[in-house]
């Protein structure tokens, strides 16, 4: 796994604030660096790749720990 850059903690959030929080914690990285995204809400499973297919950015891996849902997302 490539090493991430910048740790985004939604946990506890619904929507829209996880897609917004992943937003805002990806402008402050560089094309190739890696942001972990850590979700509860539900809708994160859907949303997360949607927003990142829709900007322009890669999951790279995605995995769910007991009820937290991690995503590494790669900037495009």
């Amino acid at each position: 796994m490539t090493d991430v850059r910048k740790t985004v903690d939604t946990k506890g959030m619904s929507c829209p604030m996880p897609v917004l929080m992943t937003a805002k914690g990806m402008k402050d990285l560089a094309v190739g660096e890696v942001m972990l995204v850590e979700a509860t809400d539900a809708g994160s499973r859907s949303d997360i790749p949607a927003w990142a297919t829709q900007t322009g950015n890669e999951i790279v891996e995605s995995a769910e720990d007991g009820n937290v849902l991690k995503f590494y997302i790669r900037k495009k």
